[in-house]
């Protein structure tokens, strides 16, 4: 996956994710609104077959790079913890 940062401010970023679509902008978003601090999480595709989505996080005082990081941490520990479950499901 790649990412193209279109504005870096301690409070505000906004970045495209450079081939993906509503799925995984979902995931974020809804990750990113569990965040303390946070004031705007959201994202647009501006034309579902040429564009790429458009992430937007703004925070009232947090560094909004740090709550991204966070978010995508929390992340990868749920996805630990399903494929954990998943696994000992199957067996």
């Amino acid at each position: 996956m790649k990412i193209r940062w279109v504005t870096e401010e301690k409070n505000k970023i906004e970045f495209e994710l450079l081939g993906e679509d509503h799925t995984f902008c979902n995931v974020i978003r809804r990750e990113l609104w569990e965040q303390d601090d946070l004031t705007l999480a959201a994202y647009r595709i501006s034309h579902p077959l040429i564009s790429d989505p458009l992430i937007v996080v703004e925070t009232q005082k947090a560094d909004a790079v740090k709550v991204l990081q966070s978010s995508i941490e929390s992340l990868r520990k749920k996805n630990k913890a399903l494929k954990e479950s998943f696994s000992k499901a199957i067996k």
